[in-house]
């Protein structure tokens, strides 16, 4: 499915930040990551448009989530990216522009809970801040 999007997009090469994004999460989606969760931040920091959060069952898992990531984020066009954290698979961020993913093992994704402090954030400015 994902080469599918790949070939789509590989014609007018869109790298705005809603046709990354769907790239991101149809890459995710292929390749069993778990509780996906997407951060709308437009307006709301100048790190990105969106922060994409999601989960691998192991470490070799979220290592291979986050290559076949880059490597669909290539063939988009996209610079080329280098993943943070990649050794490890604990906790791996890859900077797709102005879409931030982040790609945990479940232990790591729940001690640094990145969900509810950008929640939080939000808050008291703007409710339903995330979208699943």
């Amino acid at each position: 499915m994902t080469d599918t999007l790949v070939q789509d997009f590989a014609g007018s090469k869109p790298t705005d930040p809603v046709s990354i994004l769907a790239l991101i999460r149809e890459v995710l989606e292929d390749h069993k990551a778990e509780e996906t969760v997407v951060i709308d931040l437009q307006g709301k920091s100048t790190i990105g448009d969106y922060m994409v959060i999601a989960s691998g069952n192991s470490s070799r898992q979220v290592a291979a989530l986050a290559e076949h990531l880059v490597i669909s984020l290539k063939k988009q066009g996209l610079p080329p990216t280098k993943p943070e954290g990649l050794r490890q698979g604990d906790w791996v961020l890859i900077d797709a522009g102005n879409v931030i993913v982040h790609l945990f093992r479940p232990e790591v994704r729940e001690f640094y809970n990145l969900e509810k402090m950008w929640e939080a954030d939000f808050t008291d400015s703007d409710a339903g801040t995330t979208t699943h």
